[in-house]
Order: C-alpha cells, then sequence, then structure tokens
C-alpha cells in the first residue's frame, strides 16, 4: 500500500476506532473531559448526539481507557432488545447467574444485591448504550426504572445514551418525558471545520511517523470539507483513498483530483464526471483507472492491498564513473575538485551499494543552482553530516533540478529518529523519506 511511500509506520486513516488516533480539536476533547467528569460524579443519565460517522463510538473507546479503574463498563451492543429482555442482557454482562427463563423479579433483585455490592467496594458500574435511537421506547422506560435503584446518596447504576439525532426526536415523545428528564447531562458532536479537517488530516499523519511537509494541499483539504460534511467516518474514507490515487501518481502530494477520486469510489460524488489522472502512472494506476468505478473497484483495492511493489534494480556504472542518471553533461558543468563534485562521485558509488528499498532523508531540492548548492555543502552544519550526504540530478516536468538526500536507514523508525537529530537549519525544510530507488527518477 501507500504507508511505505510517505514514510507511515501505521494506517493513519482506519475507520475502526484507535485511541492512539483520537483527535481532541473538534470540541472532542472537551466532550471527552465532560463526559468524565459526569459518569465519576454518578448522577442521572447521559447523553451524546451526533450524526453517523461523527465520533460516538471513538468516545467509548477513549472512556475505556481513560475512566477510573474502580468504574465497570458495561456494554448493550443490541440497542433493539425488547424490554423484557434488557435486564437479563445487564445481568449477563455482570456475570449473574441467570437464563431467559429466570424470572425478570428475581434477575432485578440479583442486580441489585450485585450493585450494592459492588457499591460497598467502592464501585461503580455505567451502561454503555450504543445505537439508542434504534431502541425501542418500551426499553428505554425500562431502563429508565433501572436508575431507581440507589442509595439513600448515591445511583448505584449510571446510564451513558450514545445516538444519532432521531434519539432526540425519540425522546420528546409524552410518554417517554421521565426518561428525558432524568438525563443530566446532553452533549453534541457536531461536523468538523475546515480548519479542523487540516488540522485532523496533519495530525494523524504525523502520529504514525510522517515527518515531511503538509500531504494534503489547501485544495484537497476544501474538497475533503465538501464531499465529508465534516464526519470523521467519511474524512478517514476519502483521505484513505486520496492517498491511495496520489501513491498511484507517485506523487507525495494530495490535489483536489485525488480527493475526488476518492469521492467519486465512495459514493460521494454522484453524477460528476470523472476527472481523470495525468498519465504516467504506471502499471497500478492503469489498473485503477481500467476498473475504479466499476463494480469490481473492490478487487482492485484488494489487490493494492495485497501486491509487493518493488524499484527497479540500480545496475552498477563503470568503475569510477557516476551513477548512469548522473550525465556526461552534468559532470561536465560542475567545476573540477568542487565540493560538489566530490559529493556526485561519492553519490554515484553509494548508488551501486545502496538497497533500492531501503530508505533515504530529503533534505532539499533546488534549481539549477549550481554555486548556490556549492555554498549550501560548505555551511558548518552542514559539513558535520557531509560523509552521508548525497546529491543528484533529476528532470521534473522538464525543469532540472538538484537534490540532497542523507543517509540510509533500513526501516521508516530509524529513519524518523534520525530526521529528528537533524540540525535545525535542516529542520525548516521540512525533510522526508523517500525510497533509494526513486531517487533521480523525478518521482
Amino acid at each position: 500500500m501507500y504507508y511505505d511511500h510517505f514514510g507511515l509506520s501505521y494506517p493513519p486513516f482506519k475507520i475502526t476506532p484507535d485511541p492512539q488516533l483520537f483527535y481532541a480539536g473538534g470540541n472532542r476533547g472537551l466532550v471527552l473531559e465532560a463526559l468524565i467528569y459526569a459518569i465519576a460524579s454518578g448522577e442521572g443519565i447521559i447523553k451524546v448526539v451526533g450524526e453517523v460517522g461523527s465520533g460516538k463510538t471513538m468516545l467509548c473507546r477513549m472512556l475505556e481507557e481513560k475512566l477510573p479503574k474502580h468504574i465497570e463498563i458495561v456494554y448493550l451492543a443490541n440497542p433493539r432488545l425488547p424490554p423484557e429482555m434488557v435486564l437479563h442482557a445487564i445481568a449477563l454482562e455482570l456475570h449473574l447467574p441467570v437464563t431467559p427463563a429466570s424470572n425478570r423479579l428475581q434477575v432485578l433483585h440479583d442486580l441489585h444485591l450485585k450493585l450494592l455490592d459492588k457499591h460497598s467496594h467502592h464501585q461503580q458500574v455505567v451502561i454503555f448504550i450504543e445505537e439508542a435511537q434504534g431502541m425501542p421506547l418500551e426499553t428505554l422506560e425500562e431502563i429508565r426504572l433501572l436508575s431507581n435503584l440507589e442509595t439513600s446518596r448515591h445511583k448505584l447504576l449510571q446510564m451513558v445514551l450514545f445516538g444519532q439525532p432521531e434519539l432526540d426526536t425519540n425522546l420528546s415523545f409524552p410518554h417517554i418525558r421521565q426518561l428525558k428528564e432524568r438525563i443530566t447531562h446532553s452533549f453534541y458532536l457536531s461536523a468538523l471545520t475546515r480548519a479542523n479537517i487540516e488540522e485532523y488530516l496533519n495530525f494523524r499523519m504525523r502520529t504514525v511517523g510522517y515527518r515531511g511537509p503538509p500531504v494534503f494541499s489547501s485544495g484537497a483539504v476544501r474538497s475533503l470539507t465538501k464531499f465529508s460534511k465534516g464526519l470523521m467516518r467519511r474524512i478517514n474514507i476519502l483521505a484513505d483513498k486520496a492517498l491511495l490515487a496520489a501513491f498511484a501518481q507517485n506523487t507525495h502530494l494530495v490535489l483536489p483530483k485525488h480527493v475526488q477520486l476518492a469521492a467519486r469510489d465512495s459514493g460521494f460524488l454522484s453524477g460528476m464526471r470523472l476527472a481523470w489522472l495525468s498519465g504516467g502512472l504506471g502499471m497500478v494506476s492503469v489498473l485503477m483507472l481500467g476498473f475504479w468505478w466499476t463494480p469490481a473497484s473492490q478487487i482492485v483495492w484488494e489487490w493494492l492491498d495485497r501486491v509487493q511493489f518493488s524499484f527497479p534494480s540500480l545496475s552498477a556504472p563503470a568503475e569510477g564513473v557516476p551513477a548512469s542518471f548522473i550525465g556526461e553533461q552534468e559532470t561536465e558543468t560542475v567545476a573540477s575538485g568542487s565540493l560538489l563534485q566530490a559529493r556526485l562521485q561519492a553519490t554515484g558509488g553509494w548508488l551501486t551499494k545502496a538497497d533500492g528499498q531501503n530508505y533515504s532523508i530529503q533534505l532539499m531540492q533546488t534549481d539549477d543552482n549550481l554555486e548556490g548548492l556549492e555554498k549550501w555543502l560548505r555551511k558548518p552544519e552542514i559539513q558535520a553530516l557531509l560523509e552521508e550526504l548525497y546529491v543528484y540530478r533529476e528532470s521534473v516536468k522538464g525543469q532540472v533540478k538538484w537534490g540532497v538526500v542523507y543517509g540510509e536507514f533500513v526501516d521508516v523508525q530509524s529513519a524518523n529518529a534520525a530526521i529528528a537529530n537533524l540540525p535545525e537549519v535542516l529542520q525548516k525544510n521540512r525533510p522526508y523519506l523517500r525510497r533509494i530507488g526513486s531517487i533521480g527518477s523525478g518521482k
């Protein structure tokens, strides 16, 4: 996939909730802290409302990690339980010996005793009900009755309802008003703004190891905002596929066209004309463009997930001759005996031995300004790294560019550690990783 291409150690945009990728912006961090406080206080019923894909399940996972150890969480995974079975479901989660045939009053009695025992040991129980908008109103009323289980000073059972906006509609019915009045805290997860989305994308990329300049262009962020409607799940889907599209085009910058392709594939872009990627994408992009918008598109994504991408091996040049991409014209233009010439020669020798699958750190790139590059190489902070600096020339869209890379690393982790230790003057250039096999190819 695209992880090595961008120097990532972990998928940044999984749709399954991963606490290490929790984004505290867009009010999510504040809601999490408020939920922890409300649950720990042990009063009333709590409600969390947000659209599909707004981050409710992620909040559940974060609460698992952040709540104190004396608070036990009980999940009701099936919100469509009939009222006569909800007691049994909670009792089973608390490991009480009940069966479907157990008498309701006996189950309630055993549950009450269990909660009293936990309270006596300074333990607390909270029930998380996801997709609560799908719970029958009669079951919601049964849940409300459970909130009557209490001591003279404390509730024995805390409840958090996670639901879509339809939950508020259900709670507005007159015959369920007693439950509504027991809700002491209500939280709403609003859609992310464009500024939130840009921050969210950068946060997730850097959390999983990316160290270069922003991958998503401002235009791509605008497109993501438009197609995702600010919903995290949509953002993750679009960002993941947009990165794959950029990878297929062998670029490190995600553009609006990549997001448009992702939106079309995900069904978020109905009726709009397909914007074709520019030519020269290679076998991967040909396959993607050939199948992307057909019912077989999933086959392509699965194939991309399995395929092992490789770089062509670098053939060794004749002894004393620079690497093949440094031709006679380039060596003639470099002053004899200059530092630049010495590094070009060193680069040729390095590339004959280097593993094309390994990584190097892209430090800088400049136009065809050999005098400026020579002066840069002679800076004191650069001199300290000189033995592992390699210089190359390439053509980018017909324009001559000179680039400098640093070191050879077998994995992303060691390369990222080296980036962190670079001098500040190089950190300002936002260095990033690239495969050695792609150096000098214009990619």
